[in-house]
């Protein structure tokens, strides 16, 4: 595939060393070209690496002009990126084939570099750090403050209070709501006591930090795996989650397919009697992007391999009264799963 053509800003960074919120970037056998406006002119002279970059205000008209004074007969590109706008204004009027591949960069990212691999090694023990001091700040202040404050609390401590990018907005759930996977910020206030679910992640150098971990809240408490509930029910859930968890990652290997690493967590929770209630796939691959490819399903006959980096993290979520979920970043590594 040596023509396509990239508008996914993370996507370009992969490719050129840098992006913005307004850039097309097209490789064209052996060329490859930035295309963005005049707000970006200085930025993109110093970041853009093996590239030429072109400022204009018409980004697609730009665009197409290239495609033109190359004579480009077949150019591919990710469907998921584009607007049908966007497309339109290069395609229209041109006989140039279209190849539409999905998850196109995607899949040019899914093996990392070794370059990759320590980046976002340190962007989980960033990420690991950041959790602990947020364990000492919700012991000192968290009694009593609602979700959208501890939230508030877990952006400025994650991002250390504004040097770090988050991987996305942190999920900070207690008692009832941590039984929604993706669960919004209430006026649930947290209580000795109660269960409390923090799934939250940074960013180093662009990618992605990804990690979950359920307490019970108490003076003590820390965001160890190892955790003691007064509740017999809520115990016995989160010692199957654990052991799905720990299970899947002493057990993956090279060679295996998306979906036995998947059944490695599923099946000891389904045996368990909580199968119904796990909800979600075991994990997904991260990088620039905090959801990419592998991922962990038992849908997915993607074969792993070296150099991939995804989530597991098994959970279960009874509706009405708690959700448990444990999650880490691993890596592959001479054929395992190596934790990051």
């Amino acid at each position: 595939m040596n023509n396509y053509m990239l508008k996914d800003e993370n996507a370009i960074y992969y490719e050129c060393g840098y992006s913005c919120d307004n850039a097309l970037y097209l490789r064209l056998g052996s060329e490859a070209f930035f295309i963005t406006d005049s707000r970006y002119t200085i930025d993109a002279a110093e970041g853009v690496k093996n590239a030429q970059v072109i400022i204009d205000g018409d980004l697609y008209g730009a665009a197409a002009k290239l495609l033109k004074e190359h004579r480009i007969k077949k150019m591919t590109f990710d469907p998921k990126e584009w607007t049908l706008m966007g497309y339109e204004k290069i395609s229209k009027d041109s006989d140039i084939r279209f190849d539409a591949v999905q998850d196109f960069s995607h899949k040019k990212r899914i093996i990392k570099t070794d370059k990759e691999l320590k980046i976002l090694a340190k962007a989980a023990k960033l990420g690991r750090k950041a959790f602990g001091d947020l364990a000492n700040n919700f012991r000192m202040d968290g009694k009593g403050k609602d979700e959208f404050a501890l939230t508030y609390l877990a952006k400025s401590i994650l991002s250390d209070f504004g040097k770090y990018e988050l991987s996305f907005d942190p999920i900070v759930a207690i008692g009832p709501n941590a039984a929604k996977p993706h669960a919004r910020p209430t006026n649930r206030k947290l209580f000795k006591g109660d269960l409390l679910l923090v799934d939250a992640g940074l960013k180093y150098k662009r990618y992605c930090s990804d990690r979950t971990r359920t307490v019970e809240f108490g003076k003590d408490f820390t965001f160890d795996t190892h955790q003691k509930f007064k509740r017999k029910k809520i115990q016995k859930a989160y010692d199957t989650v654990l052991k799905a968890h720990d299970h899947a990652i002493k057990k993956a290997r090279c060679g295996m397919k998306a979906k036995e690493v998947d059944a490695l967590t599923r099946d000891i929770i389904t045996r368990a009697g909580f199968g119904g209630y796990f909800v979600h796939s075991t994990g997904h691959g991260v990088g620039l992007d905090i959801h990419e490819m592998p991922y962990i399903s038992a849908k997915s006959d993607t074969v792993i391999e070296d150099g991939m980096v995804f989530t597991i993290e098994p959970g279960i979520y009874m509706p009405g009264e708690f959700g448990i979920r444990i999650e880490d970043m691993v890596a592959m590594v001479d054929g395992k799963a190596k934790v990051l």
